[in-house]
C-alpha cells in the first residue's frame, strides 16, 4: 500500500510538472531549440539477483545460529525509481547525459534462519539510494520521424543509506536490534538501457525504456567478527531490471 501511494504521488508530481512546463512554453516566444534537454521519469525497480546478506553458520547471543541467504527480491520486492537530469545533443543522433537516480523499496519481515531451538526472523530498514550517473545515448532513425529508438550506457555512483535490522526469535523469547547492519555506502554503478522516444509536441517528448542497473556491494561492519557469521555482509551487490516512463523537454 505504501508503494502504491508513493508511485501515485510521483505520477501526480510528474503530471503537475508537465502541465506547468506546457503552460510556460505556450506563453513563451518561439525560438530555435537549444542542444540541451531535461528528463523527468518514474518507474518500477525489479530485483533480478543479489543478496542483502549471505548465508553463514556461527553463534549469535551465545546460541548456535544458522543464517539463510536473503535475496533482494525476497526482502525488498519491487521498488520504485525516480530519475531527473538532462542531456547535451552533439547532433541528432548522439547525446551525453547526466542523471540523478533515486531508488527506494520497503522491507518485508523475513525468516532469517534459526537461533538455538527457535526460528530467527528479521525486519530490515527500507532501502534508499541516490545515484549520479553519466551516460552516452545513441538514437536510431525510423521510417516515422516522430518515433525514435535509442540505446544507452551509463556509469556512476550510488549513495546508499545505512541499513539496520531487528531480530526476533519468538520461541526463545529473544528480541534485539542490529542498528548498523550495513554502513552508509558509496557504491559503483553501471547500467545499459534501450527505449523509445515519442514526439508529442514542439518541445515535448514522451519516453519509455527498459534495461539493467547494477549497484555495487554495501559497506561491511565488524559486529560479527569472532562469531563465525563474518561472511553475512559479503557479496551484497544487486542487479535490477528498471521499467521507466517519463517526459522529455527540448529547451
Amino acid at each position: 500500500m505504501r508503494m502504491f501511494r508513493r508511485v501515485s504521488g510521483c505520477l501526480m508530481a510528474a503530471s503537475l510538472l508537465l502541465a506547468n512546463a506546457w503552460d510556460a512554453r505556450a506563453q513563451a516566444k518561439p525560438s530555435d531549440e537549444s542542444k540541451f534537454v531535461v528528463d523527468v521519469a518514474v518507474g518500477i525497480d525489479n530485483s533480478i539477483n543479489g543478496n542483502v546478506n549471505s548465508g553463514a553458520i556461527g553463534r549469535l547471543q551465545g546460541q548456535a545460529t544458522a543464517i539463510l541467504p536473503q535475496p533482494y527480491s525476497h526482502v525488498y520486492g519491487t521498488g520504485i525509481q525516480l530519475r531527473f537530469g538532462g542531456g547535451y545533443k552533439f547532433d541528432d543522433l548522439t547525446e551525453l547525459r547526466v542523471m540523478f537516480t533515486f531508488q527506494s523499496a520497503d522491507a518485508d519481515l523475513v525468516r532469517m534462519g534459526d537461533i538455538g531451538i527457535s526460528s530467527l526472523y528479521g525486519q530490515y530498514s527500507d532501502y534508499k539510494s541516490l545515484g549520479l550517473d553519466f551516460g552516452y545515448r545513441r538514437y536510431f532513425t525510423t521510417a516515422k520521424p516522430e518515433v525514435r529508438f535509442f540505446g544507452e550506457a551509463t556509469i556512476g555512483a550510488a549513495f546508499i543509506d545505512r541499513i539496520n535490522i531487528q531480530f526476533a526469535a519468538p520461541q526463545a523469547n529473544v528480541l534485539f536490534d542490529s542498528t548498523d547492519f550495513f554502513d552508509a555506502t558509496a557504491a559503483f554503478t553501471w547500467s545499459i538501457n534501450t527505449g523509445v522516444v515519442f514526439h508529442a509536441a514542439k518541445h515535448l517528448d514522451l519516453t519509455a525504456q527498459i534495461g539493467l542497473r547494477h549497484v555495487g556491494g554495501l559497506s561491511q561492519v565488524d559486529q560479527f567478527v569472532g562469531t563465525g557469521l563474518e561472511t553475512i555482509n559479503e557479496d551484497s551487490s544487486r542487479l535490477t531490471f528498471p521499467i521507466i516512463v517519463g517526459v522529455r523537454f527540448r529547451l
